[in-house]
């Protein structure tokens, strides 16, 4: 009766690490497959992965701000716009 103890759990621990083993396996093979056409640049909206709609439309890669820039505080409430439009009221 032992030896049947120990052969349930060398079975149960086997199909349990034969299962887990696949499923890995699927899941880091659809993601190394599918996941590498992402880091592939884009030619100006031509490439199989859009970054954007805008991109997609002006054929044209996308021009990113630099690292610093951007980093100045905005009042949004006298933005050009706004300004404009109360010196029409």
């Amino acid at each position: 009766m032992n030896a049947d103890a120990i052969q349930i759990a060398v079975g149960t621990l086997q199909g349990i690490l034969s299962s887990t083993g696949f499923v890995l396996f699927l899941f880091i093979g659809f993601c190394v497959l599918f996941g590498f056409t992402k880091t592939k640049k884009t030619a100006g909206g031509k490439a199989t992965v859009v970054k954007s709609l805008d991109e997609r439309i002006s054929h044209q890669p996308m021009a990113y701000f630099a690292p610093g820039i951007g980093r100045q505080k905005v009042d949004q409430l006298h933005t050009p716009e706004l300004l404009e439009a109360a010196a029409r009221k």
